[in-house]
């Protein structure tokens, strides 16, 4: 039994990554075909009898070690200097005006159908307005770099403001003045201590002589994350600083302090650092998705009366997503498409309680608004020219 397991594991893992090569070629994103992967593979344990146990509890897992990963890998690909302000502007303007329109729009959308508390419904929504970069990122690779490079920023910072949004409803019985300056006080705390962690890690990953290397630094990673959402703080701000970092040693050579860190090391090391990252990324990113497809039934993906709420929800992404691109003077297409549900809307719903749940947001409606918001997004990029995105970043930088 554990070799079948190993083989079925390898194979999955296998067709994932030829899954990731082809997607280039067909313009499918492969979260799609992981998922219809996860669920044939579920269907055959049926077919044949075979009995496995509850894999519920690994979902949330591999979700929060992948969200990690990804925001990394995203934040490290980011440049940072003076040219790139602009974009960074407009790709934060455009997460948060989007995020907070929607959400508001479908809180009240949800309060009015099942009269229940702004509040509740509130939190019941923000999973909904959150772009997956799970999925947006490597869905944009052949897109021009410009675009792409917005897609990056955007999706890394939709999930940060998600989780900050998230979190600050969840955690408040009541919305006023105090509860704000302490939450503003947390994200302050965080921040503080990012750059502190991030120096000591950097500094560790210049000194370190041991044959292994990287996977000290990642577990570090993944443990001041797990401690700093312990104590109901916004980690992922503590990630995207690390990555920030790393990703911008070129930068910060101009001042004297930075050669402590042995830069010239670090970059050799950070280069080979990325490619770990890249590579742990992939492998969890692909467990997570099949093993999500493998826990959908039929009944969540064609239940009728969830899918106009999800049909309707796609529909109020884009058109908000359309305001939003038009607000920031970005043009429209193919950007338009690019805002998947995935990843970060699954571990929000699964984080809300039972007390602060809803019945009308269930998975039946996640699923679907995932699927439909993801089929979408192939549909955009397969059929935009790309004489239209090379169009969109010639505007952006005038």
């Amino acid at each position: 039994m554990p070799i079948a397991i190993i083989i079925t594991i390898c194979s999955l893992l296998l067709l994932a990554y030829l899954f990731d090569i082809s997607s280039a070629l067909t313009k499918i994103p492969s979260v799609i075909l992981l998922l219809l992967t996860g669920w044939l593979v579920r269907q055959l344990t049926f077919l044949f009898a075979i009995q496995i146990p509850d894999l519920n509890p690994l979902l949330p897992i591999f979700g929060t070690i992948g969200l990690i990963l990804i925001v990394l890998e995203g934040s490290l690909e980011l440049q940072l200097n003076k040219t790139k302000v602009p974009v960074i502007k407009k790709s934060f303007l455009i997460a948060l005006l989007s995020m907070v329109v929607l959400a508001f729009v479908l809180a009240y959308t949800f309060q009015y159908y099942e009269y229940i508390s702004f509040k509740t419904a509130l939190l019941n929504a923000i999973p909904f307005c959150v772009i997956s970069s799970a999925i947006a990122i490597p869905s944009v690779r052949n897109l021009t770099a410009g675009n792409k490079e917005f897609v990056i920023y955007e999706s890394s910072l939709s999930d940060i403001l998600g989780v900050l949004f998230f979190n600050f409803i969840a955690m408040n019985e009541i919305i006023n003045v105090q509860s704000f300056a302490h939450f503003g006080f947390s994200i302050l705390i965080v921040i503080v201590g990012s750059f502190v962690s991030v120096l000591a890690l950097s500094f560790l990953l210049s000194r370190i002589r041991h044959h292994v290397t990287f996977s000290p630094i990642i577990l570090l990673v993944i443990l001041i994350y797990a401690i700093a959402k312990l104590f109901h703080l916004p980690a992922l701000i503590f990630i995207f600083v690390f990555g920030l970092f790393l990703g911008n040693l070129d930068e910060l050579k101009r001042f004297k302090w930075i050669e402590k860190f042995r830069p010239t090391k670090l970059d050799k090391e950070v280069a080979k650092f990325k490619e770990i990252t890249i590579e742990a990324t992939f492998l969890i990113r692909a467990l997570f998705f099949l093993l999500f497809g493998f826990l959908m039934s039929a009944h969540e993906i064609l239940n009728t009366e969830t899918l106009p709420w999800a049909v309707g929800t796609v529909i109020a992404i884009i058109a908000i997503r359309w305001i939003a691109l038009k607000v920031a003077k970005f043009p429209a297409l193919p950007l338009l498409f690019i805002a998947p549900r995935g990843l970060i809307t699954i571990l929000l719903f699964i984080a809300i309680l039972p007390q602060q749940s809803s019945t009308l947001v269930n998975q039946s409606y996640i699923i679907q608004t995932i699927i439909l918001s993801v089929f979408v997004m192939m549909i955009g990029i397969m059929t935009s020219r790309k004489d239209k995105s090379k169009q969109a970043v010639e505007t952006t930088h005038t």
